[in-house]
């Protein structure tokens, strides 16, 4: 996706019309708008069932480990000839207790992980609004090139969503019989995705930004773009 950003933008730059005046906000276009809603309500939904499913889990632990320990003290008090006594049934009822805190907290680190990826998405998304709104206002772009943009930005959050595609089958893999392993596989995948449409987002962002940098004229308008944009 890098490469082919790059490509493209160099060809625009080779094919770029001569730059026009300032294109007010409401003549460009906005083709990647219906996208960040999209991505935004799936976001919500996301992280308000990730917050509950946490919440819950987190309280199935606490009384795993308070029956846990429970277990624990009834053990400790037991004396050598009481230990031997020690029936099957409750040492099995020990290891279930274990055995299901310990499944309970990897579960709860595969839902903080998942939650990190989705707030990842949502940097992604202020990330594209903060340049975009920069970018549609600088008098160092033409309408066509605007629309340019929009496009290449409507198709990194096409992406996106794919992320939040697969997201959500993640989610509903804790209810269906999917193995620990191929879970992961999907959750490393996820992550690698939204880090790929990140790193793209901030590139194309970065290579805008230098573009109108390299169309000042003067100084005092050199000066002006990097404070525009935040430029060291």
């Amino acid at each position: 996706m890098k490469t082919k950003i790059t490509f493209l933008l160099l060809c625009f730059l080779l094919a770029a019309p001569p730059v026009l005046p300032a294109i007010p906000a409401s003549s460009t276009t906005t083709a990647a708008i219906p996208l960040v809603n999209i991505i935004k309500e799936a976001i919500k939904k996301v992280i308000k069932a990730i917050d509950l499913r946490i919440q819950r889990l987190q309280n199935k632990t606490i009384w795993l480990q308070n029956a846990q320990k429970k277990l624990e003290n009834t053990l400790s008090k037991l004396k050598l000839d009481e230990i031997s006594e020690w029936t099957e049934k409750q040492k099995e009822l020990y290891k279930e207790y274990y055995d299901e805190l310990m499944k309970v907290k990897t579960v709860i680190t595969y839902y903080k992980r998942i939650r990190d990826i989705t707030d990842k998405q949502v940097r992604l998304v202020n990330e594209y609004q903060r340049a975009w709104e920069l970018l549609r206002q600088d008098d160092h772009f033409n309408d066509g090139e605007l629309q340019y943009m929009d496009k290449v930005y409507a198709g990194i959050l096409d992406e996106s969503i794919k992320n939040i595609d697969l997201i959500f089958m993640i989610l509903d893999s804790f209810t269906t019989q999917m193995s620990d392993a191929k879970r992961l596989e999907l959750i490393n995948a996820a992550a690698d995705q939204i880090d790929a449409n990140y790193d793209d987002l901030k590139l194309f962002n970065k290579q805008n930004m230098l573009l109108s940098l390299q169309r000042a004229k003067s100084i005092n308008d050199i000066n002006q773009v990097k404070r525009y944009y935040g430029i060291p």
